[in-house]
């Protein structure tokens, strides 16, 4: 799959822009839960961590994609 990725383009800089997108993406999403939805904090932290979960999964990508560019460049 990683590998598959790299052949379509996608680098490391990207996975890791999308994992720092997320981690952003999570304060704006807390706040305008918080402030836009009548069902409280709860609600709040319930979507802040669904997007907040991407974040590692995006950092991992972009390290394998690391490893896979600099294989690729031996």
């Amino acid at each position: 799959m990683i590998r598959k990725l790299h052949e379509m383009g996608v680098t490391s800089e990207m996975a890791y822009t999308a994992g720092f997108g997320s981690i952003g993406l999570t304060v704006l999403i807390w706040l305008a839960s918080k402030k836009g939805e009548d069902a409280g904090i709860d609600r709040a932290d319930r979507w802040g961590l669904f997007v907040g979960e991407w974040a590692p999964t995006f950092f991992a990508l972009g390290v394998a994609l690391k490893l896979e560019e600099q294989r690729f460049l031996r």
